[in-house]
């Protein structure tokens, strides 16, 4: 048998600077390189975990993959660590590979390489605008998520729903009891509420969705004008107490979302058999455009409505629904009308996401307050803060730097680096189901937003001239103001350009 060919290094997916993603894709091909050539006998892993280094530590970003193989590979974790460092070599966008401790892989990035990722990021980020860090890690999957019946358990679910659907997933909302009419006032709406009902035909109509308040189930077509228009009936007959679901005739068009529409199932009925005419036209009976399956014989099905898990093998396939994940942090002890009063749906949401879910919120009226001891107001300032900018320098003929035109990283590092982790905070916010983790990143994106205005003013000061360094500026300013825009949208909090 021939002897593999040894390939070139492993090019990274440059479409901004080095970040923890770009190099786990890179180890990643690297541990695939090292199986396929024989010289390691270990199951690929599915993905592989870098991180940037601690402080004192090792290079810029670290990954403990070799101790993860050592044992499958029946090598020392040393052993591996050599194995991978010899294909990782030479990598664009690394300028060396470091062995530390038992069989740490640490890695040093190349600052000439970093410069024009920067560059790319920052055009990357502006051409995307607030879909920046959407991705597709997992599409096709089919994911239930259901909460108790409780104001935090919901907006947190929302969130959850929101994120996962960022990254590719479709996803169903459930709540394990009637949902309080209040929560639409904090933008939460449940597909489904209860537990499944029992008996021959239950399957063939999700449980708690009441259809309106005539018994009808409002319907939209494919056109962005139908599905305004059917958000809006929605809205309405939620306002007057009904329960109602919205579903589309064809796929629903990504950038619905961003006029404030989601359908709750698209597709058409599943036609010729008995009960067909029982589904509302485009929801199949699992919410997903699927045809009900006849439930299997001996086993109970798990569904999107707080039932029992599968008894029996688990479905398995593209696009196969999972067993419902359930939400169940720390109850916040008010009903979301009193919290409502209090403190408005952007202080609530952010309140109730903030914390980790094991930890209790606090929403006392510090988050009313607009001064820097208030994170919201932070992230929120930051923001408008950055559209301010865009207008000062409309005003002076001043326009951000192009595609064309250089960008000085060195004045905003820090800034930069969060810019370019925001897409793997956002799968990874998705992935553990938990909100708190974009919200604490926007945090930082803000303080670190507000350091390099200060130290680096994007619009020139008393006699400045403009300059290339303020074009510069500008297009970094305007980059951190829409990361903070799609991050404050995906945890469901109104970001306004005035504050």
């Amino acid at each position: 048998m021939a002897k593999p060919v040894r390939e070139g290094p492993p090019l990274l997916p440059y479409a901004g600077p080095v970040t923890p993603v770009d190099l786990s894709a890179t180890v990643l091909h690297a541990v695939r390189r090292a199986v396929s050539e024989d010289a390691l006998r270990a199951p690929v892993p599915a993905r592989v975990r870098v991180e940037r280094t601690r402080p004192g530590g090792h290079g810029d970003y670290a990954s403990a993959v070799a101790l993860q193989l050592a044992g499958p590979a029946a090598l020392s974790a040393r052993e591996v660590a050599e194995i991978l460092r010899d294909r990782l070599a030479g990598a664009p966008g690394i300028a060396s590979v470091e062995i530390t401790g038992p069989g740490f892989l640490n890695f040093t990035l190349d600052a000439s390489a970093g410069a024009a990722a920067h560059h790319a990021l920052v055009h990357r980020v502006r051409e995307e605008g607030e879909r920046y860090g959407y991705g597709d890690d997992l599409a096709g999957q089919r994911l239930g998520v259901v909460h108790a019946r409780e104001v935090r358990a919901a907006v947190t679910a929302d969130a959850v729903r929101r994120l996962l659907t960022a990254q590719g997933a479709v996803v169903r909302l459930s709540c394990e009891g009637e949902p309080d009419a209040d929560w639409a006032r904090l933008g939460v709406a449940a597909d489904a509420y209860g537990k499944p009902p029992a008996g021959p035909g239950a399957d063939r109509q999700p449980p708690g969705v009441a259809a309106d308040a005539h018994g009808q189930r409002p319907g939209a077509g494919r056109q962005a004008a139908d599905a305004v228009t059917a958000d809006a009936v929605r809205r309405l007959r939620r306002a007057q107490g009904a329960l109602v679901r919205v579903s589309c005739e064809g796929e629903p068009d990504a950038d619905w979302t961003r006029l404030g529409v989601s359908a709750d199932a698209y597709g058409k009925p599943a036609a010729g058999k008995a009960g067909a005419s029982r589904q509302v036209l485009g929801a199949a009976a699992d919410g997903h455009g699927q045809p009900p399956a006849a439930p299997a014989a001996g086993r109970q099905r798990a569904d999107a409505h707080g039932g029992r898990a599968v008894e029996g093998p688990a479905p398995a396939g593209p696009g196969t629904p999972t067993p419902p994940a359930p939400i169940r942090p720390v109850p916040a002890g008010e009903t979301a009308a009193a919290l409502l009063t209090r403190l408005g749906p952007d202080a609530t949401r952010w309140g109730l996401l903030r914390p980790a879910g094991h930890d209790r919120a606090a929403l006392g009226p510090d988050l009313l307050v607009q001064t820097e001891a208030n994170a919201l107001f932070r992230v929120r300032y930051a923001h408008a803060r950055a559209r301010a900018l865009g207008r000062g320098a409309a005003l002076l003929g001043l326009t951000a730097a192009g595609p064309g035109e250089g960008i000085e990283a060195h004045e905003a590092p820090t800034l930069l680096a969060l810019l370019a982790d925001y897409p793997a905070v956002l799968t990874a916010a998705a992935r553990h189901r938990a909100p708190d983790r974009l919200a604490r990143h926007l945090e930082a994106v803000a303080g670190a937003f507000f350091d390099f205005h200060d130290a680096a003013p994007p619009l020139p000061v008393g006699d400045e001239k403009p300059s290339a360094a303020h074009r510069s500026r500008l297009a970094i300013a305007e980059a951190a103001g829409t990361v903070l825009a799609g991050g404050l949208s995906l945890l469901g909090v109104s970001a306004p350009e005035h504050l």
